[in-house]
C-alpha cells in the first residue's frame, strides 16, 4: 500500500514531541526526521493550530504535544470518551460545592489540565485547560502520583527538578515521599498554598476500568483559616470514588482506592 507523505510526516512529528516533554524545536524535526524545513514548518503550524501541538515561544519555538493529542490519546487508553460521562459530573459538582473543579492527567513529571469548571462567583485562578504545573507542590500532581505504580513514581520523581513556587512549597525528594505516604494513608492531597499563596487545593486519583490511575479531580479555593480542608479532602475523595466507578473501576481491581 502506498502511503500518503504528508500523513506519515505528521504522524513522525507528533510521535517526536510526545517522546520530548520538554518541547522540540523546528530544527531538531528537521534534524531528526530528516525533513525539509519548509514542511516541517507547515505541518507543525498546522498541527499547532488544529490544538494538537502547543507551541512555546521563546528565543526559538518549541513544541510539545497539545491538548487534542491529549484527549484523543486518554479516549484511546479507555476504550471510551470518558470525558463525555465526567465533564457532566464535575460541572455539576462545581455548582454544588461553589468552587472551581479541575481534571488532569499526568505528562511526564508534571500535571496537565484537561477539564476546569467554574460556579457562579468564580475565584480566578491562573490554571486554564491547557496548562502545565508541577506534579510536586499541585494536589492534582500529588494524587495521580500517590497512585502510580511505584516503579513509574520513583521515575518521575527522578525527574523532577524541585523549586519553590511559595515559602511553603516542598522542595525535597524525601518531603514529596512522605507526602505522598500521607495522601495514601487519607484518600486525598493537598496542595497547602505550595503554588500560590492565596490557594488552597484538594484532590483525588480517578481510576478506570483496568485499576490504573487516569488522573485527578481537584477543588480549588481561597484559604481560609478557619475552613475544615478535611471535609473538602473527604469530599473530593467521594467524588472521584462515584467517577472512577462511572468509568468502570470496582473494588477488587489491581490498583488501590481509599475512601
Amino acid at each position: 500500500m502506498k502511503m500518503n507523505r504528508t500523513a506519515k510526516r505528521t504522524v513522525e512529528i507528533l510521535k517526536l514531541a510526545a517522546k520530548k516533554p520538554e518541547g522540540v524545536t523546528l530544527e531538531e524535526i528537521c534534524e531528526e526526521l530528516s525533513l525539509p524545513k519548509t514542511s516541517a514548518y507547515d505541518i507543525a503550524a498546522t498541527l499547532t493550530e488544529l490544538d494538537m501541538l502547543h507551541v512555546k515561544r521563546g528565543q526559538k519555538l518549541t513544541y510539545r504535544i497539545g491538548l487534542a493529542a491529549y484527549r484523543i490519546g486518554m479516549g484511546y487508553m479507555n476504550g471510551l470518551d470518558f470525558l463525555e460521562i465526567i465533564e457532566p459530573e464535575l460541572r455539576a459538582f462545581s455548582r454544588k460545592v461553589g468552587c472551581t473543579v479541575f481534571f488532569g492527567v499526568r505528562s511526564d513529571h508534571e500535571v496537565v489540565y484537561i477539564c476546569k469548571f467554574e460556579p457562579e462567583n468564580p475565584i480566578i485562578t491562573t490554571a486554564t485547560v491547557g496548562t502545565k504545573n508541577p506534579m510536586y507542590c499541585t494536589s492534582l500532581g500529588k494524587a495521580i502520583l500517590a497512585y502510580t505504580d511505584e516503579e513509574t513514581r520513583m521515575q518521575v520523581i527522578g525527574r523532577i527538578h524541585f523549586r519553590p513556587k511559595t515559602e511553603r512549597t516542598i522542595v525535597s525528594r524525601e518531603e514529596l515521599e512522605e507526602e505522598l505516604a500521607l495522601t495514601r494513608e487519607r484518600g486525598f492531597a493537598m496542595d497547602a498554598r505550595e503554588m500560590e499563596d492565596h490557594m488552597t487545593c484538594v484532590g483525588a486519583p480517578v481510576f478506570g476500568r483496568d485499576g490504573r490511575v487516569l488522573g485527578a479531580i481537584s477543588l480549588s479555593s481561597l484559604y481560609r483559616p478557619d475552613e475544615d480542608y478535611e471535609v473538602l479532602g473527604r469530599l473530593i475523595s467521594q467524588k472521584a470514588a462515584e467517577i472512577s466507578r462511572l468509568l468502570g473501576y470496582e473494588k477488587g481491581s489491581p490498583a488501590p482506592f481509599l475512601y
